[in-house]
């Protein structure tokens, strides 16, 4: 088990879990408004919704694109990222990344997005450092610099409700920075609101004694917690206090995920020289970029975030399509269950870049886009039956906000 002690140690005290609906404060509200605004982007046609949106848990909400690349559109036609969006939903309990001595080896913690770059060491919170990074990624809202985030904010229909939370002179020319800062930290007070940290899944209510698991669902639950192993990263403790699981960890780790053939990234040449030879390798990617880290950079390629849980079954409806890990490569919850049940079981396609579909219908899977640092310990080779899988499926689905008791 993970050290859930120091998760929540570093992450709980940046929001308080009620579950019941409760009013916007000015910041949190601030937050929404620049959250949804499409104009913070250079074609004033993409907000942070676009990637991040309630309805399906605050991730991807176009169903064609989940079914494919996974991988969403900047706000310039024809720019696509290399990731399909996290969820943004209790992203604001990540803390600082760090890291502690594991087996002696050095177990990273903490920070945003699936390779950890937004590290809260600027901000103080790694979902603030975060929300600055899309505004300025060519690849996403692709504005130029700063100051055009700004501009924009102290000219929308919230440009008063910023001067309120910031102080009258929070648009003043030569104090684009702070301003800048002060628009990221509005984004994360909304994505740590009630709004956004619900936990009002049955899952929730269910803790509370307030609604009862079906058959299927507890026994989904139990198998969570002990065959599937996935409460050891996933994890189910309550925080000190009694506060609610997250359903994660917030480390790293490389599940040998293949590479997912449809990723728009690949043909990016103008920002991927490397076309279909570019290799996502998470953690140790960043790291490698950082002097006091590089000497973990190895130990990490191929380490991806690990995501909350929560939400991960949200959807409009039953058929919509919803795509897993961080490449998208998974397109329903039974694939990736089945993936972590017989990764190792089964033989190796023969084309690295096979789909989900054709390697459940070929009855291989690729080979890991990583090699290197594969989970072999927790996953692979569960001994799961099939009944098994739909059972922590059927748990999972336990998960999604908005369950009315």
């Amino acid at each position: 088990m993970r050290k859930t002690a120091i998760i929540y140690a570093t992450a709980l005290c940046l929001t308080t879990a009620t579950g019941a609906a409760q009013a916007l404060t000015p910041i949190e509200q601030l937050g929404k408004d620049i959250f949804f605004d499409p104009n913070l982007s250079f074609n004033a046609n993409q907000a942070c919704a676009a990637c991040h949106s309630p309805g399906v848990g605050w991730t991807g909400p176009d169903p064609a694109i989940n079914a494919t690349g996974a991988v969403y559109e900047g706000s310039i036609a024809g720019r696509f990222g290399n990731r399909k969006p996290p969820s943004s939903a209790y992203a604001t309990f990540s803390p600082t990344l760090h890291y502690v001595m594991e087996r002696r080896e050095a177990l990273f913690i903490g920070g945003n997005f699936w390779d950890g770059r937004a590290t809260g060491e600027k901000l103080g919170k790694p979902a603030a450092d975060q929300a600055q990074g899309p505004f300025l990624n060519p690849l996403e809202h692709a504005l130029s610099a700063s100051a055009d985030v700004v501009s924009e904010v102290c000219v929308s229909s919230y440009a008063d409700l910023f001067q309120q939370v910031w102080g009258p002179d929070v648009c003043d020319p030569d104090k684009v920075a702070a301003a800048f800062d002060n628009i990221a930290r509005s984004i994360a007070a909304f994505e740590a609101s009630p709004e956004s940290n619900a936990f009002t899944s049955k899952y929730d209510y269910y803790l509370k004694g307030l609604a009862r698991l079906t058959r299927e669902e507890r026994k989904g639950l139990i198998l969570f917690k002990t065959k599937g192993r996935c409460a050891n990263c996933h994890v189910l403790d309550r925080g000190p206090n009694g506060e609610p699981p997250l359903l994660t960890d917030f480390t790293y780790e490389n599940l040998g995920v293949p590479r997912n053939p449809e990723n728009p990234f690949y043909t990016q040449t103008d920002f991927n020289p490397l076309g279909d030879s570019w290799i996502d390798l998470g953690l140790g990617g960043f790291l490698a970029s950082r002097e006091d880290y590089q000497q973990f950079a190895a130990a990490n390629d191929g380490k991806q975030k690990v995501p909350t849980l929560r939400n991960v079954d949200k959807r409009p409806h039953e058929g919509f399509v919803k795509a897993y890990g961080h490449n998208g490569y998974f397109k329903s919850l039974k694939g990736i269950v089945h993936f972590y049940n017989t990764r190792d079981v089964k033989p190796v396609c023969a084309d690295p870049f096979t789909t989900e579909a054709d390697a459940l219908a070929q009855n291989c899977w690729p080979a890991p886009e990583v090699p290197e640092n594969v989970n072999i310990r927790e996953l692979g080779n569960l001994h799961l039956t099939e009944d098994q899988e739909d059972a922590i499926v059927t748990f999972l689905k336990t998960l999604s906000d908005g369950y009315q008791p």
